[in-house]
């Protein structure tokens, strides 16, 4: 199941398969129209007449002129995509590139031109004219027609949604929306609750006790992408013993590096092995198919890139930061599911390397704050970044980790600021944490 799901998401972010599935879907259309045209037979009557083509010239010319303009308007079509992904990449960040090919607009766009293209020459080699026989299409000529008018229409559409795609406020805008089903999928509010009150057992005891090891090592260079966890809790249930993980999606593997280890007091087969690494997925990037981590970057991505030198745009890293600040609040509240995974018999078999709250804040946080020094508007906002959040904590180890983070924007703040007043700004507003920390 995860497999089927790796290869959708692909398939998603990849920018050929709706237009293909649109050429696939012309094709059978243009089949249709002419049989339809064959059953129906062509009539000049009406005041279709005066749209319908009165011979095999008039329709070959009409084919002609549509089916010319429409690979024409694919060619400009494709150009300014290529120009957009061009800027998207230099100005915010290349990882963004994935959210403009994933863009199903810009791929019903050009799908339509190529489709309409292909639709043209196939009416056009249905066209027959003889001494004894003369067919003409009067009913997909006019479906050409029709297509032509509304590609004009989707040409200007698709003008506007590309000059709005690139400002830099829709992207951020869009990237949090993302951000937000990413988490929320990820960790929905009642996660976690599988086994909570079970004691934590101790690894190096538990490994101990089992007679047999064997260590699972990836086969290539890769991000790890995606695991089966049923798939690995029914290994370890079959083979009596327990798998523990040492990484998640998002870690990058290194060949040989060890994946994950079994342990049992059963003899383990030579095939385990490749059974267990089918489980998991390792690709050359990134998916935020269980990656929980992906959406946060590529925020802090185009906050990074804002506060280049080369950008220096401040106001478009305060904008991250209100949205990161956002999600970190929603994840205050979240339960993060145990990593440890029990059969249906109660018994432990999986242990696996989950996500922290710690962690997340350092993803979303830790870069930010290291390119932001030397910015006192940008590292004000991250200070009141941590006294929103701190108002949602929901312990005292949540707490904790928000007033490092405080502290660490305050040590910045001190070492890199040069103005007085700037500076008892930022001590202010460490002390309301502070105080808020110590109530």
């Amino acid at each position: 199941m995860k497999k089927l799901q790796h290869i959708w998401e692909e398939l998603n972010a990849s920018f050929w398969f709706i237009p293909i599935l649109m050429i696939l879907i012309t094709m059978g259309s243009a089949i249709g129209f002419i049989y339809l045209d064959s059953e129906i037979g062509y009539t000049q009557e009406g005041i279709l007449k005066y749209l319908l083509p009165v011979s095999v010239d008039s329709a070959r010319s009409i084919l002609t002129i549509i089916a010319g303009a429409m690979i024409g308007i694919a060619g400009t079509v494709f150009s300014i995509t290529l120009v957009v992904l061009t800027l998207a990449s230099s100005q915010l960040g290349s990882r963004l590139v994935r959210n403009f090919m994933y863009d199903k607009l810009n791929q019903v766009v050009l799908g339509t031109y190529v489709s309409s293209f292909v639709y043209c020459l196939i009416i056009l080699s249905s066209l027959k004219e003889n001494e004894n026989f003369e067919f003409i299409p009067a009913i997909s000529v006019l479906a050409a027609l029709a297509s032509a008018i509304a590609g004009i229409i989707l040409l200007v559409v698709f003008i506007h949604h590309v000059s709005m795609s690139i400002q830099s406020d829709k992207v951020i805008s869009d990237i949090s929306d993302a951000m937000s089903k990413s988490i929320k999928k990820l960790f929905p509010d009642d996660i976690g609750h599988e086994e909570d009150e079970k004691p934590i057992p101790d690894i190096d005891m538990l490994k101990q006790k089992y007679a047999f090891k064997l260590e699972i090592r990836s086969k290539k260079n890769g991000y790890l992408q995606s695991v089966d966890g049923d798939g690995l809790l029914n290994i370890a249930h079959e083979n009596d013993g327990i798998i523990i993980l040492h990484h998640r999606p998002g870690d990058f593997l290194v060949q040989e590096m060890i994946v994950c280890e079994i342990i049992s007091n059963k003899e383990l087969d030579k095939d385990l092995d490749e059974k267990i690494h089918d489980d998991f997925i390792i690709g050359k990037v990134r998916t935020p198919l269980q990656d929980a981590e992906f959406s946060i970057h590529q925020m802090v991505e185009v906050a990074s890139k804002a506060l280049s030198p080369g950008v220096n745009d401040p106001y478009t890293a305060i904008a991250c930061i209100d949205n990161l600040t956002s999600v970190m609040c929603y994840l205050t509240g979240v339960k993060y599911p145990t990593p440890y995974r029990y059969d249906s018999e109660d018994k432990l078999r999986v242990i696996a390397d989950n996500h922290s709250f710690a962690g997340m804040l350092d993803a979303a946080f830790n870069q930010i704050r290291q390119f932001a020094e030397g910015s006192p508007s940008v590292m004000i906002r991250l200070l009141e970044a941590m006294i929103s959040i701190n108002q949602f904590t929901r312990n005292s180890n949540q707490k904790k980790q928000v007033l490092q983070h405080a502290e660490m924007v305050m040590n910045a703040a001190k070492r890199t600021f040069h103005e007085p007043r700037d500076l008892k700004d930022m001590k202010k507003r460490y002390k309301s944490i502070s105080q808020m920390h110590s109530g």
